[in-house]
């Protein structure tokens, strides 16, 4: 197996996406070893979900720093500090920078409640739902400069049913996250391409 993999994952919320690779690393046995959280908020349940994994956090406040420059090179030294290798977003609410995208091109990947290129922002679900589409999805790609533009890498269809509640469908959505996102990072790894 090849050497170790040092990820940092980050968010801003709830975290379920953060505890299902977490889990789906250790179950599968992959030789990641995730060394930080990144999160932008400061009372949030993913920082509970890295306590209870033992994955360290770095809570970044972005309005303690005079641009967003400035906070991405304390990010940016957070990583270099833990020698990390990879960049997985897994419900962090920032557009990357230039700061952060110079120095990690190619090695952050991003998941998206919607089939991109439809819906991108951060209101994938409800834009899905409130259009009155038939299907919708989650999308895993590739971060470049822009909203949820980069290549995409996997896609998964979720169904959209009459009956559904915009929650009802929130969880559909999310349990296809959970499944898909951590599939597509070990078939990322498995390519050469983490």
């Amino acid at each position: 197996m090849s050497q170790q993999k040092n990820i940092a994952i980050f968010a801003s919320g709830e975290g379920t996406n953060f505890t299902s690779l977490v889990d789906y690393f250790e179950s599968e046995k992959l030789p990641f070893n995730v060394k930080l959280l990144v999160c932008d908020h400061q009372k949030v349940n993913v920082l509970n979900r890295a306590k209870k994994a033992n994955v360290p956090t770095f809570i970044i406040n972005f309005k303690n720093y005079e641009n967003k420059a400035a906070a991405e090179e304390e990010i940016l030294k957070q990583l270099e500090n833990e020698k990390i290798d990879f960049i997985i977003l897994a419900g962090y609410m920032r557009i990357i920078g230039p700061t952060l995208l110079d120095k990690f091109e190619g090695k952050i990947i991003n998941i998206h409640p919607a089939l991109l290129p439809s819906f991108p922002g951060r209101h994938g679900i409800e834009d899905a739902y409130e259009a009155g589409v038939s299907k919708t999805g989650v999308t895993v790609h590739w971060v470049d400069s822009g909203i949820d533009s980069g290549q995409i890498i996997a896609q998964a269809e979720v169904p959209v049913y009459q009956s559904d509640s915009l929650s009802e469908l929130e969880t559909r959505i999310h349990a296809t996250e959970h499944k898909l996102y951590p599939q597509v990072v070990k078939d990322l790894f498995e390519k050469g391409e983490i």
